[in-house]
């Protein structure tokens, strides 16, 4: 998940698309992490980040799947949080190209960090280095505050930067000088035009209701179509619990009301309707009026119909609410039964959330998301606490693709990849589910 924007996207139930894969001969981008951490290597925090009043020290553990035995390791403690340290020296990003290239073949060099990009201190000769190795680069989540004017931003397109992921919230410079802690708005803008004429640039726009939505919303979108921008995502404001402000540091603004997931779907197919002729236009959690994702396939009934017709087993799915209303229509008359949490976003459940379930509803195999954020043992406690031996497993990872990951699909891969799937998850409830 890309923790920067908001962490506001979906998960599926299960998980979300990964661009990278181990084909060795697929020329896919390698992601390199300068590390760095929210609120200190980013010029200060916007007013929406997720991770502002969260308490950084001492955090106690979430607990996750890549815990051992005991509750609790470096991702659900320390890297959830992105409590990484300062940024790393070059000679340590360098190291993990070198390290990286022996084994695969890569065309582009995703560089990210905790922090924001642009501040890493030695961002230019990093990716002078990384160009003379023959590669090129994607600046990874910036909001350009770190840059230091028009010049840094042509030099690094000119050392090989031909991608960029920029974190606009608007084109009013008032509102970045306010919302985002930009001290230089007027420069940042003019670096984000720049890239926007000379890279691939992708921009992200978290839309705070009654801030930066409306009339100013459209003025920006126009102001990045003008300039050249090739996507724009629209990002859900995460404000509350069940939004996925799991760290104890609900509001982040006092007096704002979240859209609904329906409303920001609205607002998505809105701005898709006014512009989408002109850059590609999505949104997380929802959606992506290209692909129809997620959940592609809730609107074809033939392919619903295929998948089925081989359920031989009953199970029930925990989710969050947003993939609960795709995955209640697609295993409707089914032996599955689709039970949510309030959290909108699956991949934030933690143990709190898996206790509010009500266990008389829960069949003998029970599968809760992939990434959520709860130890095994706990998740087999809460499933088992009634006293009925119930099979509790993770599900299955990506089952469909959300608005960041989306955009570089067509319609029909979309289809294809959530086809193999869901194929895959019902194969597995079909293993350990109670046969029908």
């Amino acid at each position: 998940m890309n923790q920067k924007f908001g962490f506001n996207n979906i998960d599926a139930g299960f998980g979300f698309e990964d661009t990278d894969n181990n084909d060795s001969n697929d020329k896919s981008q390698l992601l390199i992490d300068l590390k760095g951490e929210p609120g200190k290597n980013c010029g200060g925090f916007c007013k929406f980040c997720y991770f502002r009043k969260v308490n950084f020290n001492n955090p106690e553990p979430l607990g996750c799947g890549q815990c051992t035995f005991q509750i609790g390791c470096d991702y659900c403690t320390n890297s959830i949080r992105e409590i990484n340290g300062n940024f790393i020296p070059v000679p340590f990003a360098i190291e993990q190209v070198q390290n990286a290239i022996i084994f695969k073949r890569y065309e582009k060099v995703n560089i990210t960090s905790g922090g924001d990009t642009s501040y890493y201190p030695y961002l230019e000769d990093l990716c002078k280095i990384i160009n003379e190795m023959g590669l090129k680069i994607h600046l990874g989540y910036t909001s350009g505050k770190g840059l230091k004017g028009i010049e840094s931003a042509k030099y690094l397109v000119d050392s090989g930067v031909d991608e960029v992921t920029f974190s606009v919230f608007s084109t009013d410079p008032n509102l970045r000088k306010e919302w985002m802690n930009d001290k230089n708005p007027e420069q940042s803008l003019e670096c984000l035009k720049y890239f926007c004429e000379n890279c691939e640039t992708h921009c992200a726009i978290i839309v705070i209701p009654g801030v930066n939505d409306g009339e100013v919303l459209k003025n920006t979108i126009s102001d990045l179509v003008s300039w050249g921008a090739n996507a724009v995502i629209l990002m859900r404001f995460a404000n509350n619990v069940e939004n996925g402000l799991i760290f104890g540091n609900e509001p982040l603004i006092e007096d704002i009301t979240v859209q609904s997931v329906e409303e920001f779907g609205t607002l998505v197919k809105e701005m898709h309707e006014l512009f989408g002729n002109s850059v590609r236009i999505s949104g997380t959690p929802v959606y992506d009026p290209i692909t129809n994702t997620p959940f592609a396939i809730y609107y074809e009934e033939e392919i619903l119909d295929e998948l089925r017709a081989k359920i031989k087993a009953e199970a029930t799915i925990i989710t969050g609410n947003v993939s609960y209303i795709y995955l209640s229509k697609i295993f409707e008359n089914t032996p599955i039964k689709v039970i949510p949490v309030n959290k909108d976003i699956a991949d934030l459940i933690t143990k709190t959330d898996l206790e509010t379930v009500d266990l008389s509803q829960v069949t003998d195999t029970v599968l809760y998301p992939v990434n959520a954020l709860v130890h095994e043992r706990d998740a087999e406690d809460i499933f088992t606490k009634d006293g009925m031996k119930r099979i509790v497993l993770r599900g299955i990872d990506k089952l469909t693709m959300d608005g960041e990951v989306s955009g570089i699909f067509t319609k029909e891969e979309a289809i294809e990849f959530e086809i193999n799937a869901f194929n895959e998850l019902i194969e597995k409830i079909n293993f350990f589910g109670n046969p029908i």
